[in-house]
């Protein structure tokens, strides 16, 4: 099996063009959950109890959503295997229904985000040095 290259050739046909640009995508996506997913194991040891359990209930889904796009990049190998639009088209609207799963979930980290940093704000003082 040939793997899909990620090189964007002017020669590339617009649906190539389009498969190539999704996995650069996904891959962004998986980089940016494996840091989230660091993020989330500080603020879980940082904050309170209530927070705590938000946190860890978001690491959860984090982990399940890594774990789902990291499974769908190991199917997009096939993609070079398409012969037709139709086959196509089905790794195209498989992309944008995981490109709506990560925005969504990246949305509502940012918004667990916000609300801690609300609470905590002015909470913290600097040390002055004597």
């Amino acid at each position: 099996m040939k793997i899909l290259q990620k090189e964007i050739y002017n020669h590339d046909a617009d649906v190539d063009v389009t498969h190539k640009i999704n996995s650069i995508e996904l891959e962004n996506w998986i980089n940016h959950l494996e840091y989230i997913k660091k993020e989330l194991s500080n603020l879980i040891g940082f904050c309170g109890k209530e927070l705590s359990q938000k946190f860890s209930k978001k690491d959860d889904e984090n982990d399940s959503l890594l774990n789902a796009l990291q499974k769908y990049r190991n199917s997009r190998g096939d993609i070079i295997e398409c012969e037709d639009t139709q086959c196509d088209m089905v790794y195209i609207t498989e992309h944008e229904s995981y490109r709506r799963s990560y925005l969504y979930h990246l949305d509502k980290y940012r918004r667990l985000k916000d609300d801690f940093f609300s609470k905590v704000q002015g909470k913290f003082t600097l040390l002055k040095k004597t």
